[in-house]
């Protein structure tokens, strides 16, 4: 490549991982453990990549539940008591008989001519060791076992990691099965129904983006056991390892406790999270755009439950970062209902919905839709389809109420 500036910033070194690590720190705060990412927080970043803000406070570990409650805030989610020990009631069901029910499923919606499982065969290895490396290494160990073993295996609650802002993120699948071919498949089990063979899309939607944070992890494994030596008696063949790119999705019939499954094709949410995760691998560019001296601590009290940092110190540093808030924040990220304020109370069309901010062009807030709309009313076409679009929507209004009947013309009618 010829030089030149281009050239230069290519060639430009990027800020070493330790360096990284101790500005995330010192935005975290001195006494702040980092916060664990999970598939669900990873999942629901990669769902709104324009998000500055969350990509930085879950790149820094914030716990951003607790920086909500400081914030006067709190998140409005979350699962209760009862839901969760349904899920794990219905796990436990679903992986009865060391999994047979679930290998028939899986096998049924395949439909690939190959032969079935036999549960007397098929492999459990166990995942047990100490902490999560131990697990993430176990896991990757009895994964590189049973595709050299060219049978099916199952592996209950194996850990895998990814790596996150030079940090690992320990991630813990339902299960995964390996079948004799050497590729693998993400199993996802969830208590919400299907009904007629067809469940809730905004909730297979979240358990796809999820699947495919685990298919994404479980793709950089394959990747370092590159090809394995399949061959029991004798007879060797190289096998490459694989992630299938679709996950079996395991919920209830109908409503009973029955389960069924489908296949979940996971390509898309497999490329975003890629890029949201190179997107990660960058925060200290927007770590270096911050007022210098920003931090998130809550500087705690001794019991660690009782934030003391005043509430204007932290929204001043929460909003140093610019935020993508759309109204699919309230049921993902813990933040939602303070970006949900800030942006009503600036009159951002985002507040309404992404569809409607693509519709209305190069009008920002409502304050200019409702001026592009209401003034100059029944001149020419402007040339702008947004604008245009509006007056004509204001014009049909106000016809439609000059026609509508007074309310005293039609309590005597």
């Amino acid at each position: 490549m010829p030089g030149g500036e281009p050239a230069r910033a290519a060639a430009a070194p990027r800020q070493p991982a330790t360096a990284l690590r101790h500005q995330l720190a010192e935005l975290r705060g001195p006494s702040a453990v980092p916060h664990p990412l999970d598939a669900r927080a990873l999942a629901a970043l990669a769902s709104n990549p324009g998000c500055r803000r969350r990509a930085l406070l879950d790149g820094a570990g914030v716990d951003k539940g607790a920086l909500a409650r400081a914030l006067g805030a709190p998140a409005p989610f979350g699962q209760s008591q009862f839901a969760h020990q349904r899920g794990n009631t219905f796990e436990a069901r679903v992986k009865t008989d060391r999994g047979a029910l679930l290998m028939r499923l899986l096998h049924e919606r395949l439909a690939d001519g190959s032969a079935a499982p036999d549960p007397d065969t098929t492999a459990t290895p166990d995942l047990t060791a100490a902490g999560p490396q131990g697990r993430t290494a176990r896991t990757a160990l009895a994964l590189r076992e049973a595709t050299a073993a060219g049978r099916w295996a199952l592996l209950d609650h194996p850990m895998v990691s990814l790596d996150v802002a030079g940090s690992p993120a320990f991630l813990e699948p339902d299960a995964v099965v390996v079948h004799p071919d050497g590729s693998w498949t993400v199993i996802e089990i969830k208590s919400f129904p299907m009904v007629d063979g067809a469940a809730d899309p905004a909730k297979v939607g979240a358990a796809a983006r999820q699947s495919g944070v685990y298919a994404l992890a479980l793709e950089r494994i394959a990747a370092h056991l590159g090809e394995v030596t399949e061959g029991p008696e004798g007879k060797e063949d190289a096998v490459a390892a694989r992630v299938r790119h679709q996950v079996l999705l395991v919920c209830p019939k109908d409503f009973s406790n029955l389960p069924t499954a489908e296949l979940v094709d996971v390509r898309k949410q497999l490329a975003v999270t890629r890029r949201q995760l190179d997107r990660l691998t960058r925060i200290e560019e927007i770590a270096a755009a911050l007022p210098e001296g920003t931090t998130f601590d809550l500087r705690l009290t001794e019991d660690g439950q009782t934030s003391t940092r005043p509430v204007e110190e932290l929204t001043a540093a929460v909003e140093s970062v610019d935020a993508a808030y759309a109204p699919e924040c309230l049921s993902t990220c813990e933040l939602s209902l303070h970006c949900r304020g800030r942006s009503r109370a600036a009159g951002a069309v985002e507040s309404l919905g992404r569809g409607v901010r693509g519709e209305l062009g190069g009008l920002t807030t409502v304050e200019a839709v409702l001026a592009a709309a209401l003034e100059g009313a029944g001149d020419a076409p402007t040339g702008d389809p947004a604008v245009d679009t509006l007056r004509r929507a204001a014009a049909l209004r106000t016809e439609a109420l000059a026609l509508a009947p007074r309310p005293a013309e039609a309590v005597c009618r």
